[in-house]
């Protein structure tokens, strides 16, 4: 049973952004990047999958030079091979992506192809449907439960007030939810053994794409600002309840003017 997992390496969770001259792009200098939180859930159930039932955990990149840390990082982990597709993928939509993902799978045996649900970052969560479309693959999304049996996948996903179970045929394409498995560290050994695995480099021409397939076509980035800075809050001291209420009532109409 052969799986792709599809990564993307986003800004640490807990970086600290700052916006690149130009106020079009963050600026990376000194920012650490990580593979993405969802990405995580997807590539333990891709490794899970295997350690049941055997074949090969294949994981995928679209990104520049950095990107091959998060695959080794996935290697060691778990994964048994590597390919990055080089570009600079701030530069693609969400379609453009897909589209060099699309081909970079379909070069690669596989019965399951997972995503987590959303790349953090971005979080437009259109990246993994897309490439299912493309593909003509079966797809389920937010999964927090898989069974993967004889040439079929049974997806557990919640919806409000429910739990809905979908039967899809392989191969599939699977978006990871939070809750789907809990994700492992790399160990010593699984570190030492992922610096002796090569990375597979491809180009997007390797694909049989070429850049205007791919790059700004459809989105362009106009402008990229900081949320801004939250106000410090109010504290209404007094022991009376009564006094209080008609305080933070007064605060309400009058000041923050939410009434």
């Amino acid at each position: 049973m052969n799986s792709v997992v599809c990564i993307a390496q986003v800004p640490d969770t807990e970086a600290r952004i700052k916006i690149a001259a130009g106020g079009r792009r963050i600026d990376e200098a000194g920012l650490k990047f990580i593979v993405s939180p969802y990405d995580e859930f997807a590539l333990e159930e891709a490794i899970r999958v295997k350690e049941a039932k055997g074949g090969d955990v294949t994981v995928i990149s679209f990104g520049p030079d950095r990107a091959q840390q998060a695959l080794r990082e996935c290697l060691a982990r778990g994964a048994t091979q590597a390919l990055h597709i080089k570009g600079e993928v701030a530069d693609a939509d969400s379609l453009g992506i897909a589209k060099v993902l699309a081909a970079a799978i379909k070069s690669t045996p596989h019965d399951l192809v997972f995503f987590g649900k959303q790349g953090v970052g971005t979080d437009n969560s259109l990246v993994g449907p897309m490439v299912a479309e493309l593909l003509g693959y079966p797809q389920v999304n937010v999964v927090t439960h898989l069974e993967v049996g004889d040439g079929k996948a049974t997806a557990h996903r919640e919806i409000e007030g429910a739990e809905e179970i979908i039967e899809a045929a392989l191969p599939a394409v699977i978006t990871a939810q939070k809750g789907l498995n809990e994700p492992r560290y790399a160990s010593l050994k699984g570190i030492m053994a992922a610096k002796k695995i090569t990375i597979e480099t491809k180009s997007v021409a390797d694909l049989g794409l070429q850049d205007s397939d791919i790059f700004n076509q459809r989105v362009t980035t106009v402008a990229i600002e900081l949320p801004p800075e939250k106000k410090g809050g109010r504290k209404i001291d007094g022991a009376d309840p009564a006094a209080a209420a008609k305080e933070i009532l007064k605060y309400i109409r009058e000041e923050a003017k939410v009434l």
